[in-house]
């Protein structure tokens, strides 16, 4: 059994209110307390409130976002079915409401009061390690691409997920703290995201200093044929794909590939091959767009140009790619048989084989 405490719009949860909770629910045997609210945590299974741990011992606290509620709705009465008719209707009920404007369901929609302070501050280069904000803004940069994740998993019916290693999902300041380095050192905002199938995580790379956003795929070349051949296996697989994609290729023990656009590439493969005797082990191909720099929602924000980024590089190049396997070895003919048994008299030898029959009396 659990206490459940809702809040909708942009009302939020405070840590009073839910150590009372928690309070409660030890009290009358309750097992957990669950909060549904429009707060989405930087992480999976972490909540978006701090409480006291002392408080945990006894009860569980879960936390599940509006978006979350919806995209499993979905995903459950589009993708995976319901066979009660009643029920089918009940959830489309549910779905209908939530996404209604005046459900108080909102969608991620701030990067926080402290955005344009560190948005200047990175511009300039005066950003610290130990300025808070820059810690939250790290964490509200997790949740939006949570949230993204959850937005196109919706729309393709299966779980999208940030790449986490397992000691980042065990202790997630850690990852936060990867964040926030790479915020201040580099003005850049970075994660990973994982899509069923696909031939690797999508890289979202937000530069806040050249304000644009790269969504980049990496992945292995084949193992086999000349650069050019190579080149020409991506080209063909991009047949569809916009001409302004960037398109990189890496040898071996090199951290610096050679990049074209795929319009370039298209006309001439060689223009990806810097060094015709080495050979191709793999490449990138990203997705370039403008970053809005706004910190709410609409035309020109932040947040709105992250996600569209998103889903148009998954769509432009994310759904088109398929990883290089080698073909399966082929049956030989009865005429490439007799062909091959016909060895000519030089290169027959006249050692004695260990597979030899040496006749009686025979001594190893």
């Amino acid at each position: 059994m659990a206490l459940v405490e809702v809040k909708t719009g942009s009302n939020q949860l405070t840590a009073e209110q839910i150590e009372n909770y928690l309070d409660v629910a030890r009290e009358q045997g309750f097992d957990a307390v669950i909060t549904i609210s429009n707060e989405i945590p930087p992480a999976p299974g972490l909540h978006p409130t701090t409480v006291d741990r002392r408080k945990l011992r006894r009860v569980e606290l879960h936390h599940w976002s509006w978006t979350e509620v919806l995209t499993q709705a979905v995903m459950q009465k589009e993708f995976r079915g319901v066979a009660d008719p009643e029920q089918a209707w009940i959830l489309g009920e549910l779905i209908r409401y939530l996404e209604h404007p005046k459900s108080g369901a909102m969608s991620f929609d701030d990067m926080g009061a402290d955005w344009v302070r560190v948005r200047d501050a990175v511009a300039s280069g005066t950003l610290r390690p130990t300025d808070q904000s820059a810690g939250e803004l790290a964490s509200r940069f997790e949740a939006l691409i949570r949230f993204a994740c959850l937005r196109l998993g919706r729309n393709l019916g299966t779980e999208v997920v940030p790449v986490l290693t397992r000691q980042q999902v065990a202790e997630p300041q850690l990852r936060l703290n990867v964040v926030t380095a790479e915020l201040v050192e580099h003005g850049v905002l970075r994660s990973q995201i994982r899509i069923p199938n696909a031939v690797s995580p999508m890289t979202v790379e937000a530069d806040l200093r050249a304000n644009k956003v790269t969504c980049s795929f990496s992945f292995e070349a084949p193992a086999t044929g000349r650069p050019t051949t190579r080149v020409n296996w991506l080209v063909r697989q991009l047949k569809d794909a916009p001409d302004g994609l960037r398109v990189e290729a890496f040898v071996p023990r090199s951290r610096v590939g050679t990049a074209e656009l795929l319009r370039d590439v298209r006309e001439d493969a060689t223009k990806l091959v810097a060094d015709p005797q080495k050979e191709i082990k793999s490449f990138t191909v990203a997705q370039i767009q403008k970053l809005g720099t706004k910190r709410g929602v609409g035309r020109g924000s932040f947040i709105d140009s992250l996600l569209d980024s998103i889903d148009l590089t998954y769509g432009d190049v994310g759904q088109r790619l398929k990883a290089w396997s080698a073909a399966p070895p082929k049956l030989r003919s009865p005429e490439q048989i007799e062909t091959e048994a016909e060895v000519k008299p030089e290169l027959v030898s006249a050692a004695l084989s260990s597979q030899d029959d040496e006749g009686p009396g025979s001594t190893a």
